[in-house]
């Protein structure tokens, strides 16, 4: 009963972190950096993301709530909003991140690769509200396990990402990952205001 509950965290959260969207914006990449390169970028984005995404879920009612007064379903509702956007660009422009020449590593790594890119929206607004249906402990397990699959997957972008070009399912793709994006954006929206209305 415990790993079926744990595999539901993890599926749940897999989906917000979206692995197949780091794909796109990975490979968009290759052009810019060496091989080397991306692969400190994805490590280094990977850390970063742990990292925020650990602080937020066992801290992140104290910051919103005492800090800043917030309450979770309008962080819901902003996050949501958010990711819509993300989603509809990726599905009007084809590209998730468009990166100049002369940008450096370190200015990428932090943002936008690790936040939003990966410690997102959805996946801050998840690791706060996700201990209260899964155990803290349960969600950590599934925030790391999610993390480093994303990482693996990340870490291989070029090879998927060549595979897929070979097969003309790109752009495509690209394209349907951004409606998939935008439809969790708009469904972080809709349960933000539903949260709003009973609470």
């Amino acid at each position: 009963m415990e790993l079926k509950v744990f595999f539901g965290a993890f599926f749940a959260f897999l989906a917000l972190v979206n692995p197949i969207q780091k794909v796109f914006v990975v490979f968009s990449l290759r052009e810019n950096y060496t091989q080397a390169e991306l692969h400190k970028i994805v490590g280094k984005a990977t850390l970063t993301a742990i990292g925020v995404l650990l602080l937020f879920l066992f801290l992140g009612e104290a910051i919103l709530g005492y800090v800043f007064n917030l309450k979770i379903y309008a962080f819901q509702i902003t996050c949501g909003i958010v990711l819509f956007y993300n989603g509809f660009v990726g599905l009007q422009k084809g590209a998730f991140l468009s990166i100049d020449r002369s940008t450096r590593i370190e200015d990428i790594i932090a943002v936008p690769i690790a936040i939003p890119m990966i410690a997102g929206p959805a996946t801050i607004t998840a690791v706060v509200t996700m201990p209260a249906v899964y155990g803290r402990w349960m969600t950590i397990g599934a925030v790391v396990l999610a993390l480093l699959l994303n990482w693996l997957v990340m870490r291989n972008a070029g090879r998927i990402g060549r595979f897929l070009v070979r097969l003309n399912m790109m752009m495509p793709l690209i394209r349907i990952t951004g409606l998939i994006v935008a439809a969790i954006g708009l469904q972080m929206i809709l349960n933000g205001i539903e949260d709003f209305i009973y609470s």
